[in-house]
């Protein structure tokens, strides 16, 4: 059932606690993949000083209606650098699922992370994302965002949530 499996990671041990729930799944369900994925958003800034009639350098509507488009003031030096770091993770972890038998690719974006794995899953027929949650709720989730409630909220494909432990929520008196 389950062929193609994504699991985002961000580089913490946070968002390593799903990695035992795709595991299962891949074996149990002899998945042909699972997609390790690593998204870092860009650092928006402006290559050159507003002019006066133009309220928004660099603005091109055919570019920007159809794919969100970001540009980075510091330079791609830093970008690659951020690029080289998230690849060389994920090859980590991508090894340890390779020692179990598990057919494993890695994907490095820079976008913004929930629509990011949201479009790449639906762009890559992913048949369900395995993610991890702090398990925040109320002014903590809106105050922090929460990249796994907005994948979970948006997504056409399944999200399997897994609570990290010693992440329970308060429940109401």
């Amino acid at each position: 059932m389950y062929k193609r499996i994504l699991v985002p990671l961000d580089g913490s041990k946070l968002a390593e606690c799903a990695l035992p729930h795709a595991e299962e799944l891949a074996k149990g369900c002899d998945a042909e993949e699972v997609l390790l994925l690593s998204v870092t958003e860009k650092v928006r800034g402006r290559a050159q000083p507003l002019k006066g009639d133009d309220p928004y350098p660099g603005y091109d509507p055919s570019i920007h209606s159809a794919v969100p488009s970001i540009t980075v003031s510091f330079g791609s030096k830093d970008v690659g650098k951020k690029d080289i770091q998230a690849q060389r993770y994920l090859d980590r972890v991508a090894k340890r699922l390779a020692a179990q038998g598990i057919k494993v690719r890695t994907e490095v974006l820079f976008w913004p992370p929930a629509e990011a794995i949201v479009a790449y899953a639906e762009r890559n027929d992913v048949n369900i994302i395995v993610m991890s949650s702090h398990g925040r709720s109320g002014p903590s989730r809106w105050a922090y965002g929460n990249v796994a409630d907005k994948v979970f909220r948006i997504s056409r494909v399944p999200v399997l949530m897994v609570r990290a432990p010693g992440c329970t929520p308060t429940l109401p008196d």
